[in-house]
């Protein structure tokens, strides 16, 4: 390794993993029927728009989360596509 670069060796794994940043952890949508979705959001409460709807399993990043009228919403990102973001309510994340 040349001083000043970073190994190459290193940054494949972390860039194949996804590269979860500090305080962010990987969890799925969890706490549903069959049929239902998980609605992401484009705001942290139920009076922003529904942008997608996520069906149960769905990987995805946790960020940071706000209590908002006594709802914890947490912002997050979807795990295979991290530039999709919203925030959902924090009852339907579940540890993988």
């Amino acid at each position: 390794m040349l001083p000043g670069r970073p190994n190459v060796c290193m940054l494949i794994p972390a860039i194949l993993a996804g590269c979860v940043a500090a305080g962010a952890r990987v969890e799925v949508v969890g706490n549903l029927g069959e049929e239902e979705f998980l609605r992401l959001r484009a705001g942290p409460s139920l009076g922003y728009v529904a942008r997608l709807g996520l069906p149960p399993g769905t990987r995805i990043i946790r960020r940071d989360c706000v209590t908002e009228l006594g709802q914890l919403w947490c912002r997050v990102a979807l795990a295979e596509a991290p530039s999709v973001t919203g925030y959902v309510s924090a009852d339907y994340l579940v540890a993988p």
